[in-house]
């Protein structure tokens, strides 16, 4: 009798608790945040594989809206190179995951940097400057999306990565 009336309980009560989980309520991530106090540049990656190296780094806050309730979101960045003379198209280049960027100071995320695996490398004694200036140097551009829950991926903004050199 009294299994019978547990297990009569679990039949009711785990659907319910299963079906609470998933209705969190939607956020528009678009109109819900925006980009901070953006900077970007080439970060000096030193000396890889004998070749000095440099890597495309943009930093940035989030901030969301004061009366938006949303603890944290996924962030997928995206460098991908600004369409060729003639074309509309980006072409991807590399991209970092964030799983968690928590709004830990209120309003907004704490400054956030990120950089990728990618980068230009050039033969000593070029210096790190006069890559930025070779002729064969591409310039890049970060797009920042974000996710919520079970939310699809939204696009929140982009950075053009400067040419200017981040040292350590």
């Amino acid at each position: 009798m009294f299994l019978r009336g547990s297990l009569r309980t679990l039949v009711v009560l785990v659907p319910l608790a299963l079906s609470s989980a998933s209705c969190t309520p939607s956020v528009d991530l678009e109109q819900a945040l925006e980009v901070t106090e953006t900077g970007s540049g080439w970060y000096d990656a030193g000396i890889v594989d004998g070749k000095n190296k440099v890597v495309p780094t943009v930093s940035f806050r989030l901030r969301k809206k004061a009366d938006i309730d949303l603890d944290g979101v996924s962030l997928n960045v995206v460098f991908r190179h600004p369409p060729a003379a003639g074309s509309t198209d980006e072409e991807d280049w590399d991209e970092v995951f964030i799983q968690n960027a928590t709004f830990s100071e209120g309003s907004q995320t704490p400054l956030l940097t990120v950089r990728t695996e990618k980068g230009y490398t050039g033969e000593p004694p070029q210096s790190r400057l006069e890559m930025l200036k070779n002729s064969y140097f591409r310039d890049v551009r970060a797009r920042i999306f974000a996710k919520h829950s079970a939310s699809q991926w939204v696009d929140i903004g982009s950075i053009d990565v400067q040419r200017q050199l981040i040292v350590r």
